[in-house]
């Protein structure tokens, strides 16, 4: 994998990329620190105030974790200042040819800021592997890219403007979209009032909303097909729950899933879905959680370890 789809793969994993407007360049370290800590590791950082250019400069040296970008740049000009401070990618809030075209040229990642499919066709045409969707909602949202998207299949978005905590997940959850940016986990007030805490905060709420974690079932490791059978009939017949066989377990409803020959787990697993296998695998491995790759499906991955005695299974909702 090139290092422009690197860094593409790694703002899809985060999700979210906090776009920010510094006020001051004593704002910088703190302000991504708290990103850091909250789960956030990256920031679009406009080039609409004068310390923009400083911030990237002083952030890329001094919290090498984060992933930085430089966004509303207009000119070439703040392309090359931008990149020079250490912006790993370039967003501007309009499609500029001359300007993509430089970006691509010095071998760096941009993203135009386009609203029609026409802008969009050109801008991939042109060597763009994602393109921003803005203003995302005034412009129809979702439901806009999903119809682009039937004509378009090779476009990826960063849709910004309008999204929040609420439609988060409706953008996130169409594949042809990598990530989306925002503001709502770092308003300026906050920024100003140097609310690091409250910043943290909310940049872990918006991961927890993002990732939707919940309990999708509960495996029993039975010792043999017909032990499975007498479980999954017991439950069904108790509870009025549904009798789903399968290859490998049996399905006593969607809750509980006895299998036909015990499997990971002294007793069996637990099962937690997510909205995003890939984001969750990032987000909980940066919390020093170990997947078992050799359990990797499509859909499905099993975590290091037991907890009471089962293991943990992750499962794309």
């Amino acid at each position: 994998m090139g290092i422009l789809n690197q860094v593409i793969e790694q703002i899809s994993r985060i999700g979210i990329i906090p776009v920010i407007a510094f006020n001051s360049v004593e704002e910088a370290v703190p302000l991504c620190k708290a990103l850091v800590e909250g789960g956030l590791p990256a920031a679009e950082v406009t080039f609409r105030t004068a310390c923009a250019e400083e911030c990237i400069r002083t952030i890329a040296q001094q919290v090498p974790d984060m992933l930085l970008g430089a966004g509303t740049v207009l000119t070439v000009d703040q392309a090359d200042r931008a990149m020079a401070a250490g912006a790993k990618f370039i967003v501007a809030p309009g499609y500029d040819p001359k300007v993509t075209q430089h970006v691509i040229d010095k071998g760096g990642i941009m993203m135009p800021g386009t609203a029609s499919a026409g802008e969009m066709q050109q801008a991939i045409n042109q060597g763009c592997e994602v393109v921003k969707f803005f203003p995302a909602e005034a412009n129809g949202g979702v439901a806009m890219l999903k119809n682009i998207g039937a004509a378009l299949k090779g476009a990826r978005w960063m849709c910004t403007g309008g999204v929040n905590a609420k439609n988060v997940n409706d953008y996130l959850g169409y594949d042809q979209i990598v990530a989306v940016g925002g503001t709502w986990m770092c308003k300026s007030d906050m920024i100003k009032a140097g609310e690091w805490d409250k910043i943290t905060a909310m940049c872990k709420e918006a991961v927890k909303t993002m990732l939707g974690f919940s309990l999708a079932h509960v495996g029993i490791n039975c010792e043999n097909a017909g032990q499975a059978e007498k479980a999954a009939k017991l439950l069904c017949t108790l509870f009025g729950f549904d009798y789903k066989p399968g290859n490998s377990s049996i399905f006593a409803g969607s809750a509980v899933e006895c299998m036909k020959a015990p499997y990971l787990g002294k007793n069996g697993h637990i099962a937690i879905a997510t909205n995003s296998l890939e984001r969750a695998i990032y987000h909980l491995g940066r919390q020093g959680v170990e997947f078992d790759e050799s359990t990797r499906k499509p859909k499905a991955i099993y975590l290091k370890g037991e907890v009471g005695g089962f293991a943990l299974h992750l499962v794309q909702r």
